[in-house]
């Protein structure tokens, strides 16, 4: 996972986001902008084909050329929709580019606008996603917990809770932020490895967590991040032969990574 800042960290991807979120943003939350009416395609059709190819390049993982490209549109004779839609994608790119102070007031639009419940559901997690990992924890957790209460509950937004209590030490709470995820998504692999870490790292109980963390590789057993979560379980549990594999792999997929680095140092005699 990306490096956020010097504190300790849960390793692997960044367990506020798992796969059903960060890559691709999927049709199943997000509404298409090719849902777009024909009506409001002929009223406006130079603008919307430019948002329609920012979306486009969104999608392809373009975030600046799809950022260039939508700050093109004049959005002044938009509906509520079609603003939203845009600054949706604004909001997206900037995240995906840690353009965070433009993405919050992207994504803030959106929620103001409040067109589309799903939309401000993504947009108020992405939020939370941005606030958590630039070490704003409680503004995450307020973000989470309006959408708790108002009814919306699922496997990313436990995740994130989660990594926001760990963020500030409170492993208890995030350990039973983890355990609602996986009773929502039993197979969420983000969910499995962060909480086979935490309950590993800090002592709490090393078995389970190895558990865990190999049931999060059985899902992506080429993850460096779950490599090295297994790994450093096995180094809690006092099992260096398997600790040193595992670790080693690691390193070969993630050389960069300074958490794996340090495990892989630690495991291996020397200090981190």
């Amino acid at each position: 996972m990306a490096d956020l800042s010097n504190r300790r960290r849960a390793p692997g991807e960044k367990p506020v986001i798992n796969e059903e979120f960060q890559p691709s943003f999927p049709d199943k939350i997000v509404k298409s902008i090719e849902s777009v009416s024909v009506e409001k395609t002929e009223k406006k059709p130079p603008d919307i084909r430019v948002l329609q190819e920012g979306v486009r390049l969104f999608r392809m993982g373009r975030w600046e050329n799809a950022v260039r490209v939508l700050l093109r549109i004049d959005a002044e004779d938009f509906s509520v929709g079609e603003q939203a839609e845009l600054a949706y994608y604004l909001g997206l790119c900037c995240t995906k580019l840690e353009r965070y102070d433009d993405a919050i007031l992207h994504l803030e639009q959106v929620v103001a606008l409040g067109f589309d419940p799903l939309r401000v559901y993504q947009c108020r997690l992405t939020l939370a996603y941005i606030y958590v990992s630039t070490g704003r924890a409680r503004m995450a957790e307020f973000e989470l917990k309006r959408l708790q209460h108002s009814g919306f509950e699922s496997a990313p937004l436990y995740n994130t809770l989660a990594y926001a209590s760990y963020t500030q030490k409170k492993y208890q709470d995030a350990i039973d932020f983890y355990e609602r995820a996986l009773d929502l998504d039993r197979d969420n692999a983000t969910a499995l490895n962060s909480m086979g870490y935490i309950l590993a790292d800090t002592g709490i109980d090393p078995l389970r967590g190895l558990r865990f963390c190999r049931k999060a590789l059985d899902y992506k057993p080429d993850n460096a991040a779950y490599l090295d979560s297994l790994g450093w379980a096995y180094y809690k549990c006092g099992e260096l032969p398997e600790a040193r594999t595992l670790l080693r792999r690691a390193m070969e997929l993630a050389p960069k990574e300074k958490e794996i680095k340090e495990h892989y140092k630690i495991v291996n005699g020397r200090s981190a």
